[in-house]
């Protein structure tokens, strides 16, 4: 568990974080991640702040930046629609997914609110920001949201926008003015391209992807999909799903993302929600390839991200989780610290992947203990696998953390590793067998493992 003191050091001194997912530390929630690699060499990825599980972003931006993949930087609040920093005099309004693009020697933020005036532009020196006196972009009227910009080889610049289906303009040379007689709407559909929100645009090996929010599972725009051109307006082929952030939270809604390039490999950046929650989003990334016929295979959500699979000898941060099945829910215990919460009989949550090395047979896990004893099953790479071992945690009243130690099957080599989680008190295995009165019951939280 991570105290205040380790929260204030790392942001006031070093503002750095681990680089395995998610991208964003405990207390910070930044969704709808845009990232690009700009001349300095670092990836930069901007994105909406969300602060209540009850709505989507707020007033203000952050950027998150890194020279490796490795370890990430938070910056301070770079633009702002409210407050001391204000600079949309318009409008005090929530500020909606951003993209920034560099040209004319300056660093373009492109924003977006709801209603009238609902797409701006904000200009800064510096890739972090802050970015200065937004002011509306003039799209006749044709609103929208989530707008991202490209920037073609001939230095034609493409606005890019829309929720449903997207629309398109060419960008004057300024890069704060659309050539509005070039304005089209309908350059891809939710009817047949999938496309819910979230547009972002690529060129690789002379193809033009369009990255989105995908609509075409479960209902739901869990997916980042693509659809690919010879022409930045068309017309797109459907290519298919990228990356799906279902049963990342029970709440799991949207999904929004990008696509960059970063030493020779490319990688997808999305957001996973938490708190049991369509917002509280927090970025994460995973690597991808292009096939020889510029496909892309679908990923798979992870805990490791851009780094290798987890150190099973070193704390893992239960808050990595990337895969929740039940009630759990991932969710600030305190304002610098996330934890599994709200687990439920039969309740399981999966780490992708952990290296467990030449050999591990102990776990030690740190937990909150709730009203019931319980049983945390831990099970290798598929959730209804044999278990590797159990540990029991008895009841506690007043939900102090305390660390657990248990033998386990000695492990070795990489794996992904689940936990499954059973009532004691009444030997209730399943939600299948459970009361309704026992399905309400929180067995415990969870902060923390490792193994020995």
């Amino acid at each position: 568990m991570k105290s205040l003191a380790f929260f204030l050091l790392l942001f006031v001194f070093a503002g750095k974080i681990f680089s395995q997912n998610p991208i964003v530390p405990p207390g910070v929630y930044i969704a709808d991640p845009s990232a690009h690699v700009w001349k300095d060499g670092k990836v930069y990825v901007y994105g909406s702040r969300d602060e209540s599980s009850k709505f989507y972003c707020s007033t203000s931006y952050r950027v998150l930046s890194s020279i490796d993949l490795k370890t990430w930087e938070v910056s301070d609040e770079s633009f702002a629609s409210s407050g001391p920093n204000d600079q949309v005099l318009y409008s005090d309004g929530p500020l909606l997914a951003p993209d920034v693009q560099y040209a004319n020697g300056k660093y373009y933020l492109y924003y977006c609110m709801f209603g009238k005036d609902s797409e701006g532009v904000a200009v800064s020196d510096n890739p972090l920001g802050p970015f200065k006196n937004g002011k509306p972009i003039d799209i006749k009227g044709i609103n929208g949201i989530d707008p991202a910009l490209f920037i073609d080889d001939d230095g034609q610049g493409y606005y890019i926008w829309g929720q449903f289906n997207v629309k398109m303009a060419k960008m004057k040379a300024n890069m704060i003015e659309l050539d509005t007689s070039t304005i089209r709407e309908n350059i891809i559909t939710q009817e047949t391209h999938f496309f819910h929100e979230g547009a972002y645009m690529i060129k690789n090996n002379g193809t033009y992807y369009l990255i989105y929010a995908d609509i075409s599972r479960a209902g739901a725009p869990t997916c980042i999909g693509y659809a690919t051109s010879k022409s930045p307006m068309g017309p797109y082929t459907y290519g298919g799903v990228i990356i799906d952030n279902d049963h990342s939270d029970p709440a799991a809604w949207n999904n929004h993302g990008s696509l960059v390039q970063f030493n020779g490999q490319w990688y997808v950046f999305y957001h996973r929600p938490t708190h049991g929650s369509v917002s509280m989003r927090k970025a994460c990334v995973e690597p991808i390839v292009f096939r020889e016929d510029g496909s892309i295979p679908e990923v798979e959500m992870t805990s490791q991200g851009a780094s290798g699979p987890l150190n099973a000898f070193q704390e893992i941060d239960a808050a990595r989780a990337c895969l929740l099945s039940g009630h759990i829910r991932i969710k600030a215990t305190t304002p610098d610290n996330e934890a599994l919460d709200e687990i439920r009989i039969g309740d399981k949550a999966a780490f992708k992947y952990i290296d467990f090395k030449d050999g591990a047979d102990t776990l030690l896990i740190t937990v909150s203990p709730g009203k019931v004893p319980c049983r945390i099953t831990l099970s290798l790479d598929y959730q209804w696998s044999g278990s590797i071992g159990s540990v029991e945690i008895p009841a506690n009243q007043t939900e102090e953390w305390i660390t657990v130690k248990a033998p386990i099957k000695t492990t070795r080599g990489v794996h992904a590793l689940w936990l499954g989680f059973t009532d004691l008190s009444t030997n209730r295995y399943g939600m299948s067998s459970a009361t309704e009165e026992e399905k309400k019951i929180n067995l415990c939280k969870v902060d923390a493992f490792q193994f020995k």
